[in-house]
């Protein structure tokens, strides 16, 4: 790792504390040169291959996933802190599975399937991306689902 700053290679830990949600380590570093500090964060790399729709691979990235639940819960009652907790489970979980794939298709119903539970809305926006609605008749009919369950 080098300095963010000065980009010298030699630094010195200062402070390590677990970050139980993320299952991660916050580090806080001090470079030896210029003597700037910064934080960095270690996690599991998760060695899951997501196999998109047009059939490339891809390496699961806790990111996007955020991202995606963070466009789907705006301005809902689910915060970002909550968004940040469901999207570390649903890794946790996969990680717990031992899965070295997984398909778009079941990993969006994975995180749908959580949404529903907590907030009807972020549902429904994230089910609009997810599912691709070709017409307002299928988001009616997504919608008539979530009222009759």
């Amino acid at each position: 790792m080098r300095c963010p700053f000065c980009n010298f290679e030699e630094l010195k830990v200062t402070d390590s504390r677990n970050v139980a949600e993320a299952n991660a380590v916050r580090r806080r570093r001090e470079c030896l040169k210029c003597l700037k500090r910064f934080t960095t964060f270690e996690t599991i790399d998760l060695a899951i291959q997501v196999h998109k729709r047009d059939g490339r691979y891809e390496d699961f990235q806790l990111d996007k996933l955020i991202k995606g639940l963070d466009a789907a819960c705006r301005h809902t009652r689910i915060s970002h802190e909550q968004v940040r907790a469901l999207a570390y489970k649903i890794s946790s979980d996969l990680m717990e599975s031992q899965i070295r794939e997984i398909e778009t298709t079941k990993l969006g119903e994975i995180v749908m399937s959580h949404l529903q539970t907590m907030d009807t809305i972020a549902y429904v926006r994230f089910a609009c991306v997810y599912r691709r609605f070709k017409d307002v008749d299928e988001l009616k009919d997504a919608i008539e689902n979530i009222t009759t369950t």
